[in-house]
C-alpha cells in the first residue's frame, strides 16, 4: 500500500504530461479539421513530405555516427583517468548542457555566418570567405555539438562498469592491448553504444531550431514541418506529421532494444 502511494505522483505526472498529450495528438491526426470525423486523409496525404522525412533521418543518423566516433574515445579516455580528473572532465562535458540550447546554437551562427568570426579571420589574412552556413554540414555540426554529451555519458558509464578483472585475464592469456579492446572492452560497451545512438538520434531527428539557424531555412526537417503547420494553424496536419515521427522513433527504439537484448544474450 505504501509503495502504491509513493508511485501515485509519478502515475499522475505520466497521465497529465504523457498520456493525455499523446491522446490529443492521435485525435487531431485521425480526425478531419472541418467535420471532426474519423479519417486517414491527414496521414495518406503526406507523400510530399517523404523527402523531408528521409533528409531528417539521414542527417540524424550521420550526426549520431559522428557523435559515436568522437564520443567513444573521449569516454574511454575519461574512464582511464584518476577519480578527481574524471569528475572534472564530467563537469566540463555537462557544462554546455547547463546553458540554453538556443544560445549554444546561436554561438555557432555567430562563428559560421558570412560575417562571422571565422570568415572575418579568413578575410584578415587576405583569403576569400567560405560559405560555412546554409549547408548540410552546418546542420550536422550543430547536431553533433548539442547532442554529443548524450553519447559520451552513457558510454562512460558502461565502460566504468566493465570488470577490470576481465581485462587483466585477457592480458594474462597473452592478448595484445588491441585484442583486449576489440575482444573485451568494445563488445561489453555495446549497450552504451546503442543507448548513446538512441539518445542522440531521437532529439536530432525531431529538431527544428538547428536547421532554421544553421541551415538558414534552406534545409527543411521534420521539426520544421511540424512547426510550420502549427504556425499556420493547421493543427490536424501538424499532428499527423508528429504521429508519423513518433512511429519512426518507436520503430528505431524497438530495433535498438532488440539489438541490445541480442548482445546481452550472446554475452
Amino acid at each position: 500500500m505504501k509503495s502504491k502511494l509513493l508511485s501515485a505522483p509519478y502515475i499522475v505526472w505520466m497521465i497529465l504530461f504523457t498520456l493525455i498529450p499523446l491522446c490529443i495528438v492521435f485525435y487531431y491526426a485521425l480526425t478531419d479539421s472541418i467535420t471532426g470525423e474519423f479519417t486517414f486523409a491527414n496521414l495518406t496525404s503526406m507523400g510530399t513530405y517523404l523527402p523531408i522525412f528521409l533528409r531528417s533521418i539521414w542527417l540524424s543518423l550521420f550526426a549520431s555516427l559522428i557523435c559515436l566516433v568522437i564520443g567513444y574515445p573521449v569516454a574511454y579516455f575519461i574512464a582511464q583517468c584518476k577519480p578527481l580528473t574524471q569528475r572534472f572532465l564530467e563537469m566540463l562535458i555537462m557544462l554546455p548542457m547547463c546553458m540554453s540550447f538556443l544560445l549554444r546554437t546561436l554561438a555557432w551562427v555567430a562563428m559560421l555566418e558570412d560575417t562571422g568570426i571565422i570568415n572575418n579571420f579568413i578575410r584578415s589574412i587576405g583569403l576569400s570567405p567560405l560559405s560555412l552556413i546554409r549547408s548540410n554540414g552546418a546542420v550536422i555540426l550543430g547536431m553533433v555539438y548539442n547532442y554529443l554529451p548524450y553519447m559520451i555519458l552513457p558510454l562512460y558509464t558502461v565502460i566504468m562498469k566493465i570488470d577490470k578483472r576481465l581485462v587483466e585475464a585477457a592480458l594474462d592469456l597473452g592478448c595484445t592491448p588491441k585484442q583486449v579492446f576489440t575482444k573485451v572492452i568494445l563488445p561489453l560497451s555495446g549497450p552504451g553504444i546503442l543507448s548513446g545512438l538512441t539518445m542522440v538520434f531521437v532529439p536530432a531527428v525531431s529538431t527544428f531550431y538547428i536547421s532554421q539557424k544553421l541551415g538558414n531555412g534552406k534545409f527543411y526537417l521534420i521539426g520544421d514541418a511540424i512547426e510550420g503547420q502549427y504556425v499556420a494553424n493547421n493543427l490536424h496536419f501538424a499532428a499527423a506529421i508528429a504521429f508519423i515521427l513518433m512511429i519512426i522513433l518507436l520503430v528505431c527504439m524497438a530495433l535498438m532494444q532488440r539489438l541490445a537484448n541480442r548482445k546481452l544474450i550472446v554475452a
